[in-house]
């Protein structure tokens, strides 16, 4: 099978054995609640999380899964979701998110935020020579955080979606492909077509974390976002972003769609290109809100 192919070049896969996870604290912030959480995800260090949910919701909630983006901000990490960046809508995801019912779970990438220290090219190179991929540990940490909160009584484990801008779209539609719990997806900023970076030589686009040894000797990028059919997937790409350059777009958009016809549920996947570059526009926050409440 496909996925677990791509699960054997991910590197070796992390075991905890009955995993610790602390509620640090529980905090009111306008509309919402904010739990922050240490998650035991990978028996070598303690992820920072936060569980955000409606005040006075009464669960089980549907779920959406946030997960930061990069831009060289190795400080913002999670608190993205509540603070936003400068490339995001003003309005914070957080806010957006709980004013439409769902909960939220965020969580900081390594090298990022609270598991900063070490520079994103020392964990690259440590884990490399030591059996590990980042990006495997990355996904890995993303997994096993879903399974931590999906015990939650406050979270409906039927009704999980996950978003994410530019790294953080690129986490989307991965985790999405390996993780059939989640149901929908979506991506902003993150359609990245590995043949196409190629051809046009904007591999240094993209940081350390996103490349796995051999990947493409046997997958293509379509191969992959394929394992995310027949569940729903929004994809969301600024005209003049060079991070996802159009070409590869264009053609991941038309696999796709010839994919999801053959699957028999052509409406499942859609493509939307809007203007700007790497940013989220405000036409991408419509589609992305209006995309969430019609499917999960």
């Amino acid at each position: 099978m496909v996925r677990d192919k791509v699960f054997s070049l991910l590197g070796d896969r992390p075991h905890v054995k009955n995993p610790k996870h602390q509620v640090l604290s529980e905090e009111k912030e306008d509309t919402f609640i904010v739990e922050t959480l240490l998650l035991d995800l990978n028996g070598i260090e303690s992820v920072p999380a936060y569980f955000i949910k409606p005040i006075d919701s009464e669960g089980p909630l549907p779920l959406v899964f946030f997960h930061h983006s990069h831009g060289g901000n190795y400080t913002l990490g999670r608190k993205e979701v509540l603070k936003g960046n400068h490339y995001l809508q003003p309005v914070s995801f957080a806010k957006e998110l709980t004013d439409m019912g769902f909960a939220v779970l965020a969580i900081d990438a390594w090298a990022f935020n609270e598991r900063s220290g070490k520079k994103e090219s020392e964990v690259f190179k440590e884990m490399l020579i030591t059996g590990k991929v980042m990006w495997g540990m990355m996904m890995y940490d993303n997994i096993h955080a879903l399974d931590y909160v999906l015990t939650r009584p406050d979270v409906d484990a039927f009704r999980v979606a996950n978003i994410g801008m530019s790294m953080g779209g690129m986490t989307a539609w991965w985790l999405a492909a390996l993780d059939e719990r989640i149901k929908v997806t979506v991506d902003i900023g993150g359609q990245v077509d590995m043949d196409t970076i190629i051809d046009s030589r904007l591999l240094d686009k993209h940081n350390f974390y996103f490349y796995v040894p051999k990947l493409h000797k046997y997958f293509s990028t379509f191969d992959i976002q394929a394992l995310i059919a027949p569940r729903k997937r929004l994809s969301l790409v600024g005209r003049y972003d060079m991070n996802c350059p159009i070409a590869g777009v264009r053609s991941l958009e038309k696999q796709l769609t010839h994919h999801y016809e053959k699957a028999g549920v052509p409406s499942n996947f859609r493509q939307v290109i809007t203007s700007g570059g790497h940013i989220e526009t405000a036409h991408m926050r419509a589609e992305w809100k209006n995309f969430l409440k019609e499917n999960i």
